[in-house]
């Protein structure tokens, strides 16, 4: 099921990414316009493009979701490969994915006051020449 469901995901999302399917979805929206005085622009003439919309939107959040996580698993695995492979990368670093935004920012804190001695100088030159361009 899983299998099934990754490849179906996989497959859709990368489908609803391509501009024919914007050109599609852009032209049943202006056929469902022009077919409004047909209609007398009725409750049902709304409610086919409500509901229809409606039910595509909810279905494409979980597949866009399902595809930014394994996009998200994806490259971390690739990051925690680096950190192991990069002789002087400090491998307490793997897996912080999985500590709370707090902790996350605590380290990230800590790494800025670590290295904000060496680097702020550099840093507020740089600022200093991106102003002065304008």
């Amino acid at each position: 099921m899983n299998k099934l469901f990754t490849k179906v995901a996989g497959r859709i999302a990368a489908w609803s990414g391509k501009p024919i399917t914007f050109i599609l979805a852009l032209g049943t929206v202006l056929v469902w316009a022009a077919t409004g005085p047909m209609f007398q622009f009725s409750d049902v003439w709304q409610l086919v493009i409500n509901t229809g919309t409606t039910i595509v939107t909810f279905l494409m959040v979980f597949l866009v979701q399902n595809s930014q996580n394994r996009d998200a698993s994806a490259m971390q695995a690739k990051l925690d490969e680096l950190l192991r492979a990069v002789g002087k990368a400090r491998e307490e670093f793997i897996g912080i994915e999985h500590l709370t935004d707090v902790e996350i920012e605590d380290i990230r804190k800590m790494l800025e006051a670590s290295d904000g001695a060496k680097k702020q100088p550099s840093a507020k030159r740089s600022v200093g020449r991106l102003l002065d361009r304008r």
